[in-house]
């Protein structure tokens, strides 16, 4: 991996842990904040599952999944050209955000959730910075092979 690739991997994790480590210092649990009037709003959640809260509880099943992922990530990484600039950035998101939700699920047997989005009347389920990661990841890595088609993809 590139120093680049490490430091942001590190960034962002750095950037999760601590925004949640703030939300949990700052605010009870299920206190939610208004910052836009019926868009956004910080509130406070603890998730035992995984989005949506599905398969709740079931932390070993977590853990296993999130070693295998970080693995299978790892190695597509490390093989990677250098020169596939969005492809090693995808993965190096996409680490980042399983990590940080990995280390709240060691630590705390819990994710914690805070960004809590109203679109069009639906209340979108709460999120947290370790998810735009994994969204970004995956994004980048869809982009990268709309660009790039026909070309030796992951």
């Amino acid at each position: 991996m590139k120093k680049s690739e490490i430091a942001l991997l590190f960034g962002l994790f750095a950037l999760d842990r601590l925004s949640k480590s703030i939300i949990d210092s700052a605010m009870k649990l299920y206190e939610s904040k208004e910052i836009i009037k019926d868009f956004f709003y910080i509130t406070y959640c603890r998730n035992t599952g995984a989005a949506w809260s599905i398969l709740e509880g079931k932390m070993w099943f977590f853990y296993i999944i999130t070693i295998v992922a970080l693995g299978v990530m790892g190695y597509f990484l490390i093989q990677a050209d250098k020169k596939e600039v969005l492809q090693r950035l995808s993965f190096v998101c996409m680490i980042a955000g399983t990590l940080g939700n990995f280390f709240d699920r060691l630590t705390m047997q819990y994710v914690i959730d805070f960004l809590d989005f109203y679109i069009f009347g639906y209340n979108y389920p709460v999120f947290n910075v370790a998810d735009i990661c994994l969204c970004v990841g995956v994004g980048l890595l869809a982009l990268d092979v709309i660009l790039h088609p026909g070309e030796k993809n992951v």
